[in-house]
């Protein structure tokens, strides 16, 4: 496991039951998820907390994740594409229909996993645990901040995030509502009164029905407590009544509950007296259900339903210290200004990194990516769209990626060269270069020279070509010898390679007065190296032999002068003797035919050049 350099954030998520609590701290590359419980002040008792690390390559790059991964940096990178002059109010529904996008994905990847995870991959549980959570706070930042719905409106989307999110009361109606009889269901009631605290009286009226064809005698007090729940206003932001009209609607309403209550109209049925609580949003009655609520969330949305469904995005903050959340849900206090402004962790992100807490976000999420062996290539987006540090970690990271083949190397290459990334691009060529020089693949090392523009390393190469050359009289790679094109250039060696494979393919297409210039200028040039010459005058011997005269005059005694010059330099002699005799001999044997051949060629072309044709 690798060691964090800094203290990470912890992040805590509610309770989902049982007072246990989960958090996570984020690692490079790695994920620490642990258990906890939380004690109301002055209680006691003991406990052994459980920490899973979740490994990158594992857990975390899961091919479930890494199908979210991708479908998340699709919907960023269109995101990226709305254009930056249109007003601000013309961007929100896009934003909002984006945010619905991502949770869409976000709770599709859930889906799968809770498929796949069973009760024995208790690292999958985990991950699904983290997803709801993210899920979780990601829609309730879409109500508030992005889509940052009106009074009235605004509670309606709370309702829809409650119930989104407590989905358990369906299963358990469904269960009631598939029994022999459901009103008498043990769980008939529980479902009724989560019902009605999600705000779902339709679903409460239909049934309380069945109940009500159980007592015929209690039919009356059923219809009431049906018109009551039938009777209770909901804002319709489409419609034509304002807000002011609403809530004289509501209060109406409810004063009228109120008075079935203090009427006494439901003593004698508990459980509609509980209904009739609840619809006034009593909050010691609220507390009781507790373990139907769950989380302080859905209580406090209920109580907003119930008591301020007017409600204004500046309230909410005030409300939840108002109902005393904090004490009867025993929750951290730092999860709940989640409501009204950003977590106080963030808020330290944001202190010591700067203002921008978008860049720093996506720094963090992208380096987090760079450590996984493809979706490194999903980073590189989000690093271009950090204008003030992107590019600096991309460089950094860039470098960090492992080159295990020509294939993800050129991918690599491919991203540093669009953007023009130069001191990266030499570094990932000359290693590619001295890899496959190291295998004796000098075509490949040739090419990733060439790319790096390394004018050392290509002659290098080259040297190691003309030996091949020397050692087995062919030449490997010929493709890419022969397309260099402007290449060549880029060393002189290079450029004696390439040119004096030119001068063996004009040889094999018996052009070779062609050749002959070429084979020349390469040695009068000084392009070729002297310790080569020999090779090439050797090579000259089949043109000087032809029937036809190949070489002019004067281009014999050029031949002649570099052959003089050569045997001068390295004392090729008959009497020499620093050479083994075997090696000596062959030597004075080629400069001796060389001399006959080079002899009989000027004799010729004198002659044929003093030739005046009458």
């Amino acid at each position: 496991m690798e060691e964090v350099d800094v203290e990470p954030t912890i992040t805590n998520i509610p309770a989902i039951s049982d007072g246990k609590h989960m958090g996570f701290a984020w690692g490079p590359g790695d994920i620490l998820v642990y258990e906890t419980r939380y004690k109301a002040s002055g209680a006691s008792g003991s406990g052994c907390s459980f920490i899973h690390e979740i490994r990158k390559d594992e857990d975390i790059y899961s091919p479930i994740l890494r199908k979210l991964f991708n479908e998340s940096h699709h919907i960023f990178v269109g995101l990226q594409t709305i254009r930056e002059d249109l007003p601000s109010k013309s961007k929100k529904p896009q934003f909002v229909s984006i945010s619905k996008n991502y949770r869409s994905v976000i709770r599709a990847c859930m889906e799968e996993l809770q498929q796949v995870a069973g009760n024995t991959f208790e690292n999958m549980l985990l991950l699904v645990s983290i997803l709801l959570a993210i899920e979780l706070i990601w829609n309730l930042c879409e109500v508030l901040f992005i889509d940052a719905a009106p009074a009235g409106s605004l509670l309606l989307h709370l309702l829809d995030w409650v119930r989104l999110h407590k989905a358990d009361v369906d299963e358990k109606a469904r269960e009631v509502l598939q029994s022999e009889s459901p009103a008498e269901h043990r769980d008939y009631w529980d479902v009724v009164v989560s019902y009605v605290l999600q705000g779902r009286l339709e679903e409460v009226r239909q049934m309380l029905v069945k109940q009500a064809n159980l007592q015929p005698a209690a039919r009356s007090m059923y219809k009431q407590m049906d018109t009551l729940l039938s009777k209770m206003p909901f804002y319709n932001p489409g419609g034509t009544q304002t807000l002011t009209e609403f809530d004289v609607k509501w209060r109406h309403w409810h004063e009228e509950v109120d008075r079935c209550l203090q009427d006494n109209s439901f003593a004698s049925n508990r459980h509609l007296e509980l209904i009739c609580k609840i619809l006034l949003g009593d909050e010691d009655t609220l507390l009781d259900h507790k373990e139907l609520l769950g989380t302080w969330y859905h209580f406090l949305v209920t109580r907003l339903l119930f008591c301020h469904p007017t409600v204004k995005l500046t309230e909410l903050h005030y409300y939840a210290q108002v109902y005393h959340i904090l004490t009867s849900f025993s929750i951290l206090e730092s999860l709940l200004p989640i409501f009204t402004k950003p977590c106080v962790c963030v808020c330290v992100c944001v202190f010591s990194f700067g203002s921008n807490l978008r860049e720093f976000l996506l720094l963090e999420y992208a380096s987090g990516l760079f450590t996984h062996h493809s979706l490194w290539q999903l980073a590189v987006d989000y690093f271009d769209h950090c204008p003030e540090f992107g590019r600096v970690y991309l460089e950094l990271q860039i470098e960090r990626v492992p080159l295990e083949t020509e294939r993800k190397a050129l991918k690599v290459l491919r991203v540093c060269e669009q953007r023009q990334m130069s001191e990266q691009v030499r570094s990932i060529c000359k290693i590619m270069a001295m890899r496959a020089l190291r295998n004796n693949r000098l075509g490949s090392a040739l090419s990733w020279s060439i790319r790096a523009k390394d004018a050392a390393f290509a002659t290098l190469i080259s040297e190691r070509f003309l030996q091949d050359y020397c050692a087995k009289g062919t030449f490997s790679d010929l493709d890419l010898i022969d397309n260099l094109g402007p290449a060549m250039l880029l060393s002189d060696r290079l450029t004696f390679l390439g040119k004096y494979r030119e001068f063996h393919k004009l040889y094999g297409e018996k052009r070779f007065r062609e050749a002959a210039k070429l084979l020349l200028s390469l040695m009068t040039a000084k392009i070729a190296p002297q310790s080569f010459w020999m090779t090439l005058l050797t090579d000259a011997l089949p043109l000087l032999e032809q029937k036809e005269v190949i070489f002019t005059a004067d281009q014999t005694y050029e031949l002649m002068f570099c052959l003089e010059e050569l045997t001068s330099s390295l004392n090729i002699t008959a009497s020499s003797t620093d050479r083994p005799m075997q090696e000596e001999d062959v030597e004075v044997t080629k400069v001796e035919l060389l001399r006959l051949a080079l002899a009989r060629n000027l004799a010729q072309a004198i002659v044929k050049e003093g030739t005046v044709e009458i």
